[in-house]
């Protein structure tokens, strides 16, 4: 009797009832009913299943409303098959979650080890980890809180944001539906920028942007006409850069999620007397609020129609897509400003404007705006400046740099002063047409005047100079933000070799942090290149033009005397063959990145071949020119080499033969001849290299010289294109997946350009189960010396091994 009083004892104290707030190391949670409660009754703990679902979860809802809404769920990932679990305090002093068998399911993972441990649920809904004794309930005290690991919901008083010192970032992720909480694409959190911002992300693509804090609220966001439910901050300082917000009524209940089936952030306030929540605010809310709807420089404008307007001083880069309400593009200056010369560049201000996204911005807080104008035009890359804080008579300052995107007219907009040539600033400032017409035939005469004088030294100058190098020397019109060289010197410390990313075709590679922070990636053209200068000022004139997801951003260029500097975004995970032919690194290419990373490819280059304002063949696709960022997300880069057409031409030749063998198509490295279709053989070799984990020229069979397509092409014919298949995948593959990669390869790298699908055949082929044709027996099943060896030349070109980028000339 004695034993069994005591095991009920025992059994008694193992377990909690509905009327605690805690779970101490002698008591646990079971998945039996019970729940903590917070003290005043507001929030609830304990075990659910959602919807229809059989999997069991542990989670914290409001206790008194009737239809049960989860705002936390602990094991999001990790789901429970059975309800024979309980959540207990460990001899480590961690919060676990343990399944029947005593297996840990779930479990935190606190810093600091306490001697009196206990897990308290607070009157805010924050599950806490703290001392037993130190009932203060300070942040500072908790070993560890939920409101750090936010689910799909922000609570009053939550934190949603950076801890700068340890580096913890706060962010909401959207359930995948309302039966399954695990994770989904559809995120928000806090962009650290020079002017940081709260940021709606579907995937890796900026959905929705609230515009920067301008002291009493996000410069994008509406303003609340009624009495307000809440109050709202954006902290900034060198410890965090945080959003929260409280209720001004705590008797009221209003919470914000998002939600990934509607692509929604909503606001919401439960009203007792209908037992309901309604719905008071939500975003995106119009069409102008989804992210950059009209393109570089260009202003929507909800009730206008069509909604997207140049700026003033702009005009639609591509008028023709403008007219079918195509913005993508946005607009251009109508007249370019000189920077650093006297009267020819001021601002015009564009009032009530949400502020351009901040990615590429600087921010002072003790300037003030004559400060910040001067700032600007101190800085030939500084396109628009603005007030850091509206408030009284405005204070601080922000300026960009490049394209302003995803501007919109806002009721809680602020003045934006745009960068323009002083003629367009003089004409908003109202001069006099009698002025007008004094001044513009004396400027017609100086022009005639300087025109003449500027023929007469330039023959003077250039002599005898051929028309070809007198073309080499004309300036072009580079459409792209100038850096100073001092400042890309100061960013690379002074072009150091620890700075060193890389070599590519025509010049090394740094990697720079401007004094925003900003790190970026510059390409310094060698300056024993002649060629080089051609490419440089091809690809800069190329990126100018060229916008996708898919593709390196260029943020500008710099020409100082024989100095010629490219300066790119700057990719974290460098190119891709960093990853894929490095026996510990290709282990971090599962077969779902390597998939993304295929399709990611083929949507930049059918944007390249066929969505982009001029055709594009980029004639050096290979795995050192697919950069990888955060995120593993491919994105094209070196436009050195590409060539563009117009209008309905396809196709070309040259007597240039650039690009790197083993990618080359065999009509371009024999005969010079190019089209997309010879982009579509590089795309061919390289997805069988991220398929294989292998070099195109790697020796498969070494008595007969097969490179990766004779070995793809041998294992296809002989059944087992399985073989192909790098080992390091493992069981991450879907096997029918991964043949079809290999089978759209061997479809991409025929022998003839009329037998290979187009990219969007291809992209088709990648995101559908449609039957595909038979391949032929493909292009370069040998060792590429021996095929040039018998092109029209009769010379012997030898390979280069380490694949940097080789130009020579061929004859036909």
């Amino acid at each position: 009797m004695v034993i069994l009083f005591i095991t009920n004892l025992l059994l008694l104290f193992s377990q909690i009832s509905t009327a605690t707030d805690t779970i101490t190391q002698l008591q646990s949670l079971p998945d039996d009913g019970s729940t903590l409660v917070s003290s005043d009754g507001s929030f609830e703990l304990g075990f659910f299943s959602p919807g229809s679902s059989t999997n069991r979860y542990i989670g914290i809802w409001y206790k008194n409303i009737p239809d049960r809404f989860v705002v936390w769920v602990a094991n999001r990932d990790h789901p429970i098959k059975h309800n024979s679990s309980k959540l207990s305090i460990n001899k480590e002093g961690n919060l676990i979650l343990l399944s029947k068998n005593g297996t840990v399911h779930w479990s935190i993972n606190s810093s600091t080890k306490a001697l009196s441990p206990i897990v308290k649920l607070l009157d805010t809904g924050n599950l806490v980890l703290r001392e037993e004794k130190d009932d203060s309930n300070n942040e500072d005290s908790f070993l560890w809180q939920s409101f750090d690991y936010p689910c799909d919901t922000l609570l009053p008083g939550m934190k949603l944001g950076w801890n700068l010192k340890t580096g913890l970032n706060r962010r909401l992720t959207a359930w995948k539906n309302w039966e399954d909480p695990s994770p989904g694409n559809f995120t928000w959190s806090a962009v650290i920028t020079g002017d940081p911002e709260m940021v709606l992300w579907n995937g890796s693509a900026k959905f929705h942007r609230s515009g920067p804090w301008n002291g009493v609220g996000f410069s994008g966001a509406p303003l609340w006409k009624g009495t307000p439910l809440t109050e709202h901050n954006m902290v900034n300082n060198a410890d965090e850069v945080y959003y929260t917000y409280k209720c001004v009524n705590k008797s009221v209940m209003s919470i914000t999620y998002i939600n990934q089936t509607l692509y929604l952030r909503k606001r919401i306030a439960w009203i007792p007397e209908n037992n309901t929540w309604k719905l008071y605010q939500y975003v995106p809310r119009d069409s102008c609020d989804t992210y950059n709807p009209c393109g570089p420089h260009g202003n929507c404008i909800v009730n206008e129609s069509p909604i997207c307007q140049c700026l003033e001083g702009f005009e639609p880069k591509s008028q023709q897509n403008w007219d079918i309400m195509d913005w993508a593009q946005g607009c251009v200056r109508s007249k370019p400003w000189m920077c650093r010369v006297k009267d020819k560049d001021g601002f015009i201000k564009s009032a009530g404007m949400k502020l351009p996204d901040t990615k590429y911005s600087w921010a002072d807080r003790s300037m003030t705006l004559e400060d910040c104008k001067a700032k600007c035009l101190e800085n030939c890359s500084c396109t628009a400046y603005a007030n850091l804080d509206v408030r009284g008579a405005g204070s601080g300052c922000v300026i960009w740099f490049g394209d302003l995107l995803d501007l919109r007219l806002s009721d809680r907009g602020q003045d934006l002063y745009v960068r323009m040539a002083a003629s367009e600033t003089d004409a908003k400032e109202g001069h006099s047409k009698k002025k007008v017409v004094i001044l513009v035939p004396l400027f017609l005469i100086l022009v005639i005047a300087l025109t003449l004088t500027y023929i007469y030294w330039r023959k003077r100058k250039l002599g005898g100079k051929t028309s070809d190098e007198n073309k080499e020397e004309r300036q072009e019109d580079l459409e792209l933000p100038l850096f100073d060289f001092a400042t890309i010197t100061c960013a690379t410390n002074d072009f150091s070799s620890d700075k060193r990313l890389g070599q590519g075709g025509f010049g090394l590679v740094y990697k720079g942090t401007l004094a925003n922070g900003q790190e970026i990636a510059v390409k310094r053209l060698s300056h024993n290149s002649g060629q080089g200068t051609k490419e440089f000022k091809n690809e800069v004139i190329l990126c100018a033009k060229l916008q996708h997801r898919n593709l390196v951003k260029v943020l500008g260029c710099c020409i100082h005397g024989v100095e010629k500097l490219l300066i790119y975004e700057y990719m974290p995970n460098r190119s891709l063959d960093a990853f894929l032919f490095d026996s510990s690194q290709s282990e971090l290419l599962d077969w779902s990145k390597r998939f993304n990373i295929i399709y990611g490819i083929a949507r930049g280059l059918l944007y390249l071949h066929h969505d982009s304002r001029l055709r594009i063949i980029h004639r050096d696709l290979k795995a050192s020119n697919i950069l990888l960022d955060s995120e593993l997300n491919p994105k094209i880069s070196d436009f050195g080499m590409a060539r563009m057409f117009v209008g309905n031409e396809t196709e070309g030749n040259t007597k240039i033969v650039a690009g790197t063998y083993g990618y080359m198509a065999p009509e371009y490295a024999i005969h010079g001849l190019f089209s997309i279709k010879s982009d579509v053989f590089s795309f061919g070799v390289l997805l069988l290299e991220i398929v294989s984990g292998k070099k195109t020229r790697g020796v498969f069979y070494a008595d007969q010289g097969y490179n990766i397509l004779g070995y793809a092409w041998r294992l296809w014919k002989e059944d087992t294109p399985m073989k192909l298949i790098d080992p390091c995948l493992g069981d991450t593959i879907t096997l029918s997946d991964v043949l079809r990669c290999i089978h759209i390869g061997l479809l991409c790298v025929q022998l003839h350009p009329e037998d290979r699908p187009n990219m969007t055949s291809v992209i088709l082929m990648l995101s559908s189960e449609n039957t595909l044709p038979q391949p032929k027996k493909p292009g370069f099943l040998i060792e590429m010396e021996s095929i040039v060896g018998e092109s029209s030349s009769g010379k012997h070109i030898s390979s280069s091994t380490n694949e940097i980028t080789v130009t020579i000339l061929e004859a036909r």
